[in-house]
This record gives C-alpha cells, sequence and structure tokens, in this order.
C-alpha cells in the first residue's frame, strides 16, 4: 500500500511522534510512504527561528535544492518549496477557513509532483492533527482513503481553540476513519464519526529495552538513592508542579530526578532549592534509556486538565519496557489500560504511600511482568492493526451501496 502522511510534527528532528514512528515502521514492512514535513510559514522564511530544522528548511528553499528525498527504503519525505501564511488572526471562522485554502492549494501544488514521480496512484491520506494546514487536502489530491489521527487534544491549547474546536469535527466528519490513540479520544470521535478506533500507543520496543545492560550516566552518579525520576517536558500545562513540591518537602531522603526542558515555572519553582531533587536537563532520546535503567520508581506526577486528561502518555510504555515501577496520576487510560502494572495515585499522600509500595514491592519477576506485559504496544504491532482497519474501512464503504471508495 502507499501512504502519504501531513503532521504537525517534522520527521527530521530529534524526537519521534506517533506519525514519524508509525510511518517508518509502515515502510519497515515494505509500504511505500511518503512523509510530508510542515510548509514553512512566510515569516519564518524572511525570519528564520531558533528551531535548527525550521532553519534547515528554509536554507534547502532558498538554495533550491530537490524537496524530495528518499530517507529510506520504501520511505521519502517532501520538504514543501511553497511558503504558506498565518490567518489565525482571523476572527471569523467561516472566513479563516476560505482562506485555508489559499494554503492547502499551495501545499497540494507541491505534493502532486512527489505522487506523480513515485507513481503514487492511489494511496491513503493520513493526517495527523494537521488541522488547518491539510484541511482541503482530502478534495485536492483525491485519496483512495483518508484517516485522521487523533492523539492530542491540540484544540484546547490557545493557538487551536478559536477555529480549532469548530473546523476538526468537520475533518473528523469528512475523513474515511479517525484512529486515536486513546479511549477518552476515541469515545470523542465516535460523536462526529462512526468509524472511529482505538489503536492505542507505541514505543521504540528496541530502545527502551534493559538487555543489554545501560551504563550509569556520568551526572546521575553521584546522586543518591532512591532515585524517584520523572523523564519529559517539565511544563505546568502537563505537570503538577505543587505535587512535584510537596512530594519533595515531605521525603527529604529520597533522590527526585527530573530529567528533560523547563517552562518560566519550573524554572522559578521551589524545586531549585531543594537539596534533593535535581535538574539533569534534556537528553537525547538515545540516552534516556540509561537514566530510566538506574531509576529506582518512574514517575508521571500527570496535571489533570482538558489538555491531559484524555492523553495515552507514551512515556509509561517505556519506563515500563525498562522493568520500571511507575507510581502516575489516575486517568481513565491509567485506570483502563495500566491499572494491573503500575500503581495509580490522586494527590500527595496517596502518591507517598504509592511509591513507598513500589519501592517495597519491586522485584525481577514484577520488572520481567512490565516488560512482557508492553510488548503488545510495539509498533510493529501498531501499524498491523492500523492496516487491518483500513482493510475493514475500505471493504465496508465498497459494499455499502451508493458510497464511493474514496473517503
Amino acid at each position: 500500500m502507499n501512504f502519504v502522511f501531513v503532521s504537525l510534527q517534522r520527521i527530521n528532528t530529534d524526537r519521534e511522534s506517533t506519525a514519524t514512528s508509525l510511518a517508518r515502521e509502515l515502510a519497515r514492512q515494505n509500504h511505500n510512504v511518503l512523509y510530508i514535513n510542515s510548509p514553512v510559514n512566510r515569516k519564518d522564511y524572511f525570519f528564520p527561528p531558533g528551531d535548527a530544522f525550521v532553519g534547515a528548511h528554509v536554507a534547502a528553499i532558498k538554495a533550491g535544492q530537490e524537496p524530495l528525498q528518499q530517507l529510506a527504503p520504501h520511505l521519502w519525505v517532501l520538504h514543501p518549496p511553497s511558503l504558506i501564511d498565518s490567518f489565525n488572526w482571523v476572527p471569523y471562522t467561516p472566513l479563516f477557513s476560505l482562506l485555508l485554502r489559499l494554503n492547502n492549494a499551495r501545499l497540494a501544488k507541491d505534493i502532486k509532483p512527489a505522487l506523480q514521480k513515485l507513481g503514487f496512484d492511489e494511496f491513503v491520506l493520513i493526517n495527523d492533527k494537521d488541522i488547518f494546514r491539510s484541511f482541503y487536502l482530502q478534495e485536492y489530491l483525491r485519496p483512495s482513503q483518508t484517516v485522521y489521527l487523533d492523539r492530542d487534544y491540540t484544540v484546547g491549547q490557545p493557538y487551536w481553540r478559536r477555529h480549532g474546536q469548530t473546523l476538526e469535527p468537520v475533518l473528523m466528519r469528512k475523513s474515511g476513519a479517525v484512529f486515536c490513540n486513546s479511549l477518552d479520544f476515541t469515545e470523542r470521535a465516535r460523536r462526529y464519526n462512526p468509524n472511529s478506533f482505538y489503536i492505542g500507543n507505541g514505543f521504540d520496543a528496541a530502545q527502551f529495552s534493559a538487555e543489554p545492560a545501560h551504563a550509569l550516566p556520568p551526572d546521575l552518579a553521584a546522586i543518591p538513592g532512591p532515585r524517584i525520576g520523572y523523564v519529559g517536558a517539565l511544563i505546568t500545562m502537563r505537570l503538577d508542579l505543587p505535587l512535584l513540591e510537596e512530594l519533595a518537602r515531605q521525603r527529604p531522603k529520597w533522590s527526585f530526578v527530573l530529567v528533560g526542558w523547563q517552562d518560566e515555572a519550573f524554572e522559578r519553582s521551589a524545586l531549585h532549592s531543594l537539596p534533593n531533587v535535581y535538574f539533569l536537563g534534556r537528553k537525547h532520546t538515545h540516552d534516556v534509556p540509561a537514566y530510566l535503567q538506574h531509576f529506582d520508581v518512574c514517575i508521571n506526577p500527570q496535571a489533570i486538565n482538558e489538555i491531559t486528561l484524555g492523553n495515552f502518555p507514551l512515556k509509561i510504555l517505556e519506563y515500563l519496557a525498562m522493568g520500571k515501577p511507575v507510581v502516575a496520576t489516575v486517568t481513565n487510560t491509567m485506570t483502563e489500560v495500566f491499572s494491573e502494572h503500575s500503581y495509580l495515585a490522586t494527590g500527595t499522600a496517596q502518591y507517598l504511600e504509592q511509591i513507598e509500595k513500589a519501592l517495597a514491592e519491586d522485584s525481577p519477576r514484577k520488572a520481567q511482568e512490565r516488560i512482557a506485559f508492553v510488548e503488545k504496544f510495539s509498533w510493529k504491532n501498531i501499524a498491523a492493526h492500523c492496516l487491518s482497519l483500513c482493510q475493514q474501512v475500505a471493504g465496508a464503504s465498497a459494499v455499502r451501496p451508493g458510497k464511493s471508495r474514496t473517503m
């Protein structure tokens, strides 16, 4: 099969996402995949931002480089040469959606030559949360199938809220199917499209493995145990900062190790004045398993709000894949998917109790049980499930009276 991915996430960065991981796995399974990197905004073309990957895209456009490149067998990336404009300042959604056609038409014009060059006469278009820039690509590109990938509650964020809360449901309705990585998102998507399916989330099973053993990172070696660790962005939109502060205060003999970049609230927080809290900064994805392996307990002190409530926390898979005991905030996903292999808590008292329990109960047998549990979340299995759903939806559409196969 042929697949075309459009996404908010570029594929040539130092971090992976659901879309990039799924695209790579489909290519490994000998499906042809064209991944469309985000087009460059006109403002960023003339005033390049600090993002090195956007800067490289701008430089390639100015140098007139070939926009279509092969990354691996069966996997190509397109760096769209056309510039797009920002219309999010427009206050009225009907006018905004009309203006979006300009950006969508430019992007489609860049994609069509690549489709022709690769021989993609028929293909599945997978839209990973690109609500605005790809809203009309289904109409412009005429794919054989369209799938909307719902893996984050982006419309809860200020940039997306004004127009996204109206346009995302429309995009879901007109897509052939919606694939969701959390149970909450699946329930929401079914309000707009009956072909909405839960696919779960995946992780890099080869990378997040406890075998062979990882060497103790030098900046972790001097930190005494027990080490209570978190890896990920330290941002108050997603993490319960007051909870972390209270945990560290009440257990001064535990070392709280935080790996990731900080927002301003974390940088100004009281955590920096506590002697048992250690900020180790952002680490490359390939270095993360070494830190996880030498934590005694991994935590996910998630803030509960409209943005985080329905998320499927990928880091839980990575924690468990390393065999680590996990203590996390109670959500529907944590309760329904992970409750048998993690410790769930709400509030300081429960967190302290569950961390103590995790420390006391940990054993090699429990570690192996956790590792075995997450094997089903490999990208190989997620990709196979997505392929099966594509075939299921296409078959149902083909036999339904009066329905076109184009979704």
